[in-house]
């Protein structure tokens, strides 16, 4: 028995692993959070899966369905949007069944702002004008550690993506404004890969009254930086007198 959290990918079903799908495949049980995972990622399981919703589930309720299952013998899958390593609230259910000693792995999807960058058609990093990815958030609920607070993150002027922020904009917006500038290039991607996606690009300065005109509350990522607008600037990974040694190397 065993229970793998697999990322389900930002939301086009065909962005999941081959590897996650073979463990959709054979799955007796799934737990998925409802809210966020396109349900056509379901009809991978077998028919006889019995499919739980953690939407509407507390961390003791899931616990019971591990539990219940460690006694049955049977493996869980635990469907998470996006990638388990960002903002997926995996630790405390590996804690639960470290304490129970069940099995487990994780297995990576694509991430929101893997497939904001594909939906822009651009890159996140860009010569010599940044070379620094930056996933965060603005404190809510779940506060941010002092030394993360948007401004000091700001003042680095890398591109900045962010989660779990779009309710704020205006916030995000004047708090950012002052290290990047008005004319800063910044896009919100609404549930970017679904059918239903929206993409707003626009500079800084106008960015939160686009937002507020298309009523955009939740399920989007905030990408802020000039590295949107570098078409123009040259890597040398594919430079004539680099070797193939470089380019293998990523430089």
């Amino acid at each position: 028995m065993k229970v793998s959290f697999i990322g389900a990918g930002p939301g086009d079903p065909e962005l999941l692993t081959l590897k996650g799908r073979r463990l959709l495949e054979e799955a007796p049980i799934c737990i998925y959070a409802g809210s966020l995972v396109n349900p056509a990622l379901l009809s991978h399981l077998p028919a006889h899966a019995e499919v739980f919703d953690s939407a509407s589930m507390n961390l003791d309720e899931i616990t019971a369905v591990f539990r219940r299952a460690k006694e049955e013998n049977k493996s869980v899958v635990r469907l998470h949007t996006g990638d388990p390593s960002l903002y997926s609230a995996i630790n405390e259910q590996i804690a639960k069944l470290e304490e129970m000693g069940v099995e487990y792995e994780v297995v990576p999807g694509v991430s929101a702002f893997q497939a904001s960058a594909a939906a822009l058609r651009t890159e996140l990093t860009a010569p010599e004008v940044s070379q620094t990815v930056i996933l965060t958030r603005l404190e809510g609920r779940t506060p941010v550690p002092e030394a993360e607070k948007l401004e000091r993150l700001a003042a680095t002027k890398a591109t900045l993506c962010l989660y779990l922020s779009v309710d704020r904009i205006e916030k995000v917006v004047e708090r950012i404004l002052p290290f990047y500038g008005a004319e800063c290039p910044a896009a919100v991607l609404y549930k970017v890969s679904w059918p239903e996606e929206k993409i707003i690009v626009s500079a800084l300065g106008k960015l939160a009254e686009a937002v507020k005109a298309e009523g955009i509350t939740k399920t989007a990522l905030i990408v802020v930086g000039r590295s949107l607008h570098s078409r123009g600037t040259q890597s040398l990974l594919y430079a004539k007198e680099f070797t193939h040694g470089f380019r293998e190397g990523g430089a």
